[in-house]
């Protein structure tokens, strides 16, 4: 069965407990970074399951060859595609994520195939549409869809330029500020 979405994967996603932690143990193992963070990102019209949620998380992103790792610690406390399948404090591999390029055929096409939309929202204040799909029943995993516009195209475009040409030590972390510097921790 087709779907909507380009169904080149592009990122690989992990909860996790500490960020600074994870990111510098994929710097120090993998060779992998810099890592640029995004501290207390609020995602505005968000839903769980059908109804009004709030998502509140730090995110890092770097990127290792063609996939983009992204590592995420939920800060809210309510229920969301993260704590459905990793409760506070533990951490694991959590999804896969696809461009949509079109979200509106998307969100109906993946729960007709019979993976349910679980987290989903965005599309407002520069936050693409996004929506994570539960995928565990044939994947183990969940499958994140991103509706790309220009503010996260450019931001990804910044991780994978900064990768190439970073000499594996020189700020391997950096935090994202509003104005697109980043300030060193």
């Amino acid at each position: 069965m087709g779907m909507p979405t380009d169904r080149k994967i592009f990122q690989n996603a992990w909860v996790v407990p500490d960020l600074y932690e994870a990111a510098m143990k994929w710097v120090e193992f993998y060779g992998v970074g810099p890592f640029y963070i995004t501290k207390d990102l609020t995602i505005g019209n968000v839903q769980y399951r059908g109804q009004p949620g709030e998502l509140t998380m730090s995110v890092g992103l770097a990127q290792a060859g063609p996939v983009q790792i992204e590592l995420i610690h939920q800060h809210s406390k309510g229920p969301s595609a993260y704590r459905d399948m990793y409760a506070e404090g533990q951490s694991g591999f959590h999804h896969c994520c696809v461009f949509s390029r079109d979200y509106r055929a998307d969100m109906e096409a993946y729960p007709k195939a019979g993976y349910p939309a679980v987290t989903y929202g965005g599309g407002e204040g520069g936050v693409p549409h996004f929506a994570y799909f539960d995928a565990r029943k044939d994947f183990d995993i969940f499958l994140e869809i991103v509706e790309p516009n220009d503010a996260i195209t450019a931001s990804f475009e910044r991780v994978r330029q900064a990768a190439e040409t970073w000499d594996g030590k020189t700020d391997p972390i950096r935090i994202n500020q509003p104005d697109g510097s980043y300030l060193v921790p």
